[in-house]
């Protein structure tokens, strides 16, 4: 019994520049897929600390409480991030139902804008800001003026291009 070889020609229609163009686009793809293991760039932090969306005192207190999806919709953040600042600082309580969900009162949401304010705007850690909160008692109060000035200030330049 023989064993026979059978060969293949292949004709190649394909041009090195049509080779190149894909591979371009590929590369291209490949690139502008983001990343999202690993930390976040303190760029973008700053840019996503301009982005949440916590409502105004009036409004906040309309309602008794705050789910946790809620909550971290308000802050662009996990919500698995949330139940972290949870276990890792004393002055988040939330309540829980016999289901265990978390709900979160007004005064527990402006806590978590505070520690937000703490760890992503104002770049401390986790440990600095355990501390900064336990050797402050007015840093409520801090945060607060902050705040009123930053919207004093967004108002004077608004009122500054309108001239």
């Amino acid at each position: 019994m023989s064993i026979k070889q059978t060969t293949f020609d292949f004709v190649s229609s394909e041009t090195e520049q049509d080779v190149t163009e894909q591979k371009s686009r590929i590369l291209t793809v490949n690139n502008a897929k983001k990343n999202t293991r690993g930390r976040m760039k303190l760029s973008d932090m700053d840019a996503g600390a301009d982005l949440i969306q916590i409502p105004e005192d009036e409004e906040l207190f309309k309602k008794s409480y705050y789910s946790i999806g809620t909550v971290s919709e308000m802050f662009k953040v996990n919500a698995s991030l949330i139940r972290f600042w949870e276990n890792e600082f004393d002055i988040l309580k939330p309540k829980k139902n016999a289901k265990g969900d978390r709900f979160f009162r007004p005064e527990d949401v402006k806590n978590l804008r505070l520690i937000y304010h703490l760890l992503r705007e104002r770049k401390y850690t986790i440990e600095g800001a355990k501390v900064f909160l336990k050797n402050n008692k007015k840093a409520d109060e801090k945060y607060a003026m902050i705040e009123s000035l930053k919207k004093l200030r967004s108002f004077l330049a608004e009122l500054k291009t309108s001239l």
